[in-house]
């Protein structure tokens, strides 16, 4: 009789052991910090890879102003600018390298799931086939463009800057509310958000100067 209760008791441990070993396991995995991180292919990841990109030629293109303007409110505007997207590029720099995914990778492919049938942006306008989801469509100036403004100067330099710079605001506050349609992080979605008042703001901002210009 002592050995079938043996081997009884003996089962149950194991069954007991066992469940631990499955419970502790599952508690293990889900407090992993990585596996609530966004995967390469997230609208996160993507997002902050472009918004980099994007970020890195509003300083280039701030610089390049710094150098050639005499205009004490462009030279402030384009100050600002610069060492906020710096700051923010950064941030984003090391949301990927904390994710442990690459800092580079295919471009815009993060926003294709918000074109509509008829080859529009959801809540916005008419994209051209071949503009659709590239960084030129997001307001990206073009190497000609970065030439004739290193070129420019006095008046004429400030009005191709801020020409540049608004439309280049513009498609980074288009880029942040994809996001914003896409994404779920809460972080991410924060700092979308902050880009879209800041960024708008400063449009507004951008297009006053300008007008003082004219």
């Amino acid at each position: 009789m002592s050995e079938p209760k043996t081997s009884r008791a003996l089962v149950i441990a194991v069954v007991v052991l066992m469940l631990a070993m499955a419970t502790g396991g599952w508690i293990l995995g889900s407090a992993n910090p990585r596996s609530a991180f966004p995967s390469d292919a997230s609208p996160e990841a993507g997002f902050a890879r472009d918004m980099q990109t994007h970020h890195h030629q509003a300083v280039q293109l701030s610089m390049i102003i710094r150098e050639h303007s005499t205009n004490p409110s462009v030279r402030s505007m384009a100050y600002d600018i610069a060492l906020t997207q710096q700051q923010q590029s950064g941030q984003m720099y090391a949301w990927l390298e904390t994710w442990g995914v690459p800092q580079t990778g295919e471009s815009m492919t993060w926003m294709s799931d918000l074109l509509t049938d008829d080859g529009t942006h959801a809540g916005h306008g008419t994209v051209a086939p071949d503009q659709a989801h590239t960084m030129a469509s997001m307001g990206m100036a073009s190497a000609a463009d970065i030439d004739k403004l290193t070129a420019a100067r006095g008046t004429g330099a400030d009005r191709r800057f801020l020409t540049l710079m608004i439309a280049h605001h513009k498609g980074g506050v288009e880029m942040a509310q994809a996001y914003l349609q896409r994404g779920n992080d809460p972080m991410v979605t924060a700092f979308a958000d902050k880009i879209v008042m800041t960024q708008q703001a400063e449009i507004s901002a951008l297009t006053q100067l300008l007008a003082q210009l004219s």
